[in-house]
């Protein structure tokens, strides 16, 4: 897991702000210029470059140039890291739970034989 863990830092950075996921989700319907990528945001060209540089850098998209044109595509694969640190998390916390779950049971079985056995006295 440890080897991961520089990976993971990049792309729950990536991940943590509204206008890069915003482009990701438009990345996951097709491949999309950068022009056409930085309209529906409202920020200008340069910062939605250094948006994508932050996603580029955590390998969830790639570009290529044709021309004066950049295209952007979502690299679905590079959140592979991410779902599977979910998923070991869940299912370390779903264990916790199904843990303390029976501890309570057997607690609350153990004060109800208490209560009983003190109310036959």
């Amino acid at each position: 897991m440890t080897k991961h863990e520089p990976q993971l830092s990049l792309l729950f950075h990536a991940l943590s702000d509204p206008t890069r996921r915003a482009i990701l989700t438009q990345l996951a319907k097709t491949p999309t210029r950068v022009t056409d990528l930085a309209e529906p945001t409202g920020l200008k060209l340069p910062t939605v470059m250094r948006h994508l540089s932050v996603l580029e850098e955590a390998g969830l998209l790639v570009s290529s140039k044709d021309g004066r044109v950049r295209t952007c595509a979502l690299v679905p694969e590079a959140l592979t890291p991410a779902q599977t640190w979910l998923e070991d998390q869940r299912v370390m916390w779903e264990g916790r739970l199904d843990r303390f779950d029976a501890f309570v049971t057997a607690l609350n079985k153990e004060n109800r034989n208490d209560t009983q056995t003190r109310s036959e006295d």
